[in-house]
């Protein structure tokens, strides 16, 4: 085998064999690259076209539609709102929308259109012209250094025109620069009445407030569109393609109400807000058997067809549905909770009896009752009669906070109705395992609890209907535009509460109230009624309790026999100088079922002596009390008033009442104020100012005793010379007191 000769290694030198592998030409390896960067380039060629195509096709395709094609969106016509005898409360018509086409008209043209554009429809010339010569970019240009502008295709003028104006306008001869397309307006036939309830729409046609905006839905529709071709300036094309939708008109919303009821109460909410110079009045009407609501309002309220949307604060105060918005402290009304309570779990019965010494000592804190003299003894019926809070905290405590919080709950409080009416809230109980003993003993009494009228009218309904707590309802069904029944309320019981036997009790103990007690003023010809006063103090901001403002209520049923009505109202502070449920409230509560009773042609259950009340509006209190004495009436007035002129009257003239019936006179003086009514208010005895020259220790005296001083600023800086009424004279808390001053010399 031949050997290898063995390489030398040269000192110094590093030897390197050449490799036999061939090497690539410059010219390859730049086709290389180049192969790379095409590939690369056309993986992302790819990748672009997919996120166009698949990724964002569906943005890319609406917005070439948008180049290439023109909608017309045509509104769908919303449902009607109607009663429950089909009055037509809310409907719809067709208007139009005007729009000019700038691009149509001739430079020389445009000042003639816009004004007769201006004039018809009631616009601002120079804004109707610079709509008209407004401008865009042209498509195309965007990029160059002098983009090209464009006048506008179209640009809408104005929505909600008349028929009778579009027609004026087309014998204008305006030509292809002005389109007309139809539209749909609300009307409500009933503006007058139901505002809060219904509520209205936008613009647009789209529900803002009430029923409007809680059945919105089914209301609205679905609006058609049709969609044009055009070219690249949004021109349509000749003979291009048409895509016609027709709208899908609303379905129909019919209430449980009856708009003669409705206007009967919202009438008696006018009157009790105005002549007791109130901030606002609210009440409901419904039936005790089934929770339909009949009827239900506040004042003041507002005119449906033109809110006042330019005060966005006011529209919203005024659209408040108080009835399920506002809660407050129920007073002498909830007494009937805790009679029903008391009377179904056995604590008492109609045998009970009671010793009112004016307050009731719970667990060393000492509750007054309204009548700090005291109701002495008294039966249970008498002890209702007499609204006697002392009573009423011995039944709550003999329940116990247990047993008493069960019923609470079982009449529906701290809870929504369900109602369907919009904004319902749930009102205040607070948790029994904070609650003292005499906090349920003010709780007995309406006190350290608060309700919506909508809860405390429900639970009043299940004390006198035979023990059943009913869900109310507002909307009796929804069909759609096709006449098939979307939904259909009927009765629904939430739960029984009290036996039979009990209600018919209740019912008879608030017969009595009405008959015998604080209640005289609801009294009808002809029908038993039954109902309770309320009477209650409102908070301040800080937190505490208010002497001057107060909320007066009334709630009332008939006929006791058979009750169909159950009515409450609420009238929340009051400026007069004594705030009586009974007189506040009652006397309209009485107006709305007497009213509701003969509308409905309800039959007489009592065959009790009537008597016409005559016109005493205009007479002096005085002669009108003698007009009234000779007519079988009595009056409720002011000592003060005997010289004042009569301004208003309760009941009204040619009224039929029950003989010995109560009339409630409004003067120019003041207010009316009654001192023998048996109503939960607390009196204080005026002080001695005579003589006292200091006008704020005559203002801090007053203010000591819940009283509001009226003085002239202009004269009282020196002594008083003469007070309204004397010392110890006996005034409600939250009366005013006229004083006037001498000058020191």
């Amino acid at each position: 085998m031949p050997q290898r000769k063995a390489i030398r290694p040269i000192r110094g030198r590093i030897v390197r064999r050449k490799s036999n592998k061939p090497r690539l030409p410059s010219s390859k390896w730049k086709l290389l690259f180049a192969l790379g960067a095409a590939m690369f380039m056309f993986l992302a060629l790819i990748g672009q076209l997919f996120s166009v195509s698949v990724i964002q096709g569906k943005s890319w395709t609406e917005k070439a539609m948008r180049q290439w094609s023109r909608t017309t969106y045509m509104k769908a016509e919303r449902g009607k709102i109607t009663d429950r005898d089909g009055t037509v409360l809310a409907s719809s018509y067709t208007t139009y929308q005007v729009c000019v086409n700038p691009q149509n008209i001739q430079a020389d043209d445009r000042e003639r259109i816009a004004y007769i554009l201006s004039t018809y429809l009631d616009l601002d010339y120079d804004t109707v012209l610079a709509k008209m010569t407004k401008t865009r970019i042209k498509r195309g240009t965007e990029d160059s250094e002098s983009p090209e502008r464009v006048l506008l295709s179209q640009v809408k003028i104005k929505d909600q025109v008349d028929k009778e104006v579009i027609s004026q306008l087309n014998a204008m001869q305006l030509g292809t620069g002005v389109s007309y397309y139809a539209d749909v307006k609300r009307d409500y036939p009933e503006s007058g009445y139901y505002a809060q309830l219904i509520g209205f729409t936008n613009v647009d046609g789209d529900g803002q407030t009430g029923i409007e905006l809680t059945e919105n839905k089914n209301l609205a529709g679905t609006d058609g569109y049709m969609k044009t071709d055009t070219d690249r300036d949004n021109n349509p094309v000749p003979g291009g393609e048409e895509e016609y939708i027709l709208p899908i008109a609303g379905g129909n919303v019919t209430l449980t109400t009856n708009t003669g009821l409705q206007a009967i109460l919202e009438n008696a909410l006018e009157e009790a807000a105005t002549v007791n110079n109130a901030k606002t009045a609210y009440g409901i009407l419904l039936s005790p058997k089934t929770g339909e609501i009949y009827a239900e309002g506040t004042y003041p309220t507002f005119d449906s067809s033109n809110p006042p949307r330019s005060d966005a604060k006011t529209l919203l105060e005024l659209s408040r549905n108080r009835i399920v918005t506002d809660t407050y402290e129920p007073g002498s009304t909830f007494k009937v909770v805790t009679l029903a309570s008391a009377l179904d779990s056995g604590a008492v019965s109609i045998n009970t009896s009671f010793n009112c010494s004016g307050s009731l000592l719970v667990k060393g804190e000492k509750i007054k009752c309204w009548n700090k003299r005291g109701h002495g003894p008294e039966t249970l019926t008498e002890a209702v009669a007499n609204s006697c809070n002392p009573a009423f905290m011995s039944m709550a405590l003999r329940m116990g906070i247990d047993k008493f919080y069960d019923y609470i709950y079982a009449f529906g409080f701290n809870d929504t109705t369900g109602s369907g009416i919009m904004g319902e809230t749930s009102g205040t109980v607070t948790h029994k395992k904070y609650v003292r003993d005499a906090d349920l003993a003010r709780i007995g009494f309406g006190q350290s609890i608060s309700c919506t009228g909508m809860q405390l009218t429900m639970a009043f309904t299940a004390a006198i209907n035979g023990g059943e707590l009913l869900k109310p309802y507002i909307i009796s069904e929804i069909t759609d535009n096709e006449g098939n029944v979307i939904l259909k309320n009927e009765r629904t019981v939430v739960r029984r509460v009290i036996a039979p036997q009990t209600s018919e009790i209740v019912r008879g103990m608030l017969k009595n109230v009405v008959d015998n007690g604080s209640g005289k003023n609801a009294q009808i010809y002809g029908y038993t009624v039954g109902g309770k006063t309320g009477t209650s103090q409102k908070y301040e901001e800080d937190g505490s309790v208010s002497s001057t403002r107060l909320i007066a209520s009334f709630i009332g049923f008939a006929p006791v026999t058979d009750p169909q009505f159950v009515c409450l109202i609420v009238v929340d502070e009051p400026q007069v100088p004594s705030v009586y449920g009974s007189t506040v409230a009652a006397p309209f509560v009485q107006q709305v079922l007497a009213s509701s009773l003969s509308l409905m042609g309800v039959p007489a259950d009592n065959a009790n002596l009537s008597a016409s009340v005559p016109n005493v509006t205009g007479m002096t209190v005085r002669d009108a009390v003698a007009a009234l004495r000779e007519s079988g009436l009595t009056a409720t007035y002011l000592e003060t008033e005997l010289d004042s002129i009569v301004t208003a009257q309760s009941p009204r003239s040619n009224v039929t009442v029950v003989n010995g019936s109560n009339v409630i006179l409004y003067s120019n003086g003041y207010s009316f104020f009654n001192y023998s009514e048996t109503e939960e208010v607390e009196m204080v005895k005026m002080p001695s100012l005579v003589g006292k020259n200091d006008r704020m220790y005559a203002l801090d005296q007053l203010l000591k005793r819940g009283l509001i001083m009226d003085y002239d600023p202009n004269n009282c800086t020196g002594y008083v010379i003469w007070q309204e009424y004397p010392e110890g004279y006996e005034l409600p808390v939250g009366s005013h007191v006229r004083v006037e001053f001498a000058p020191e010399e």
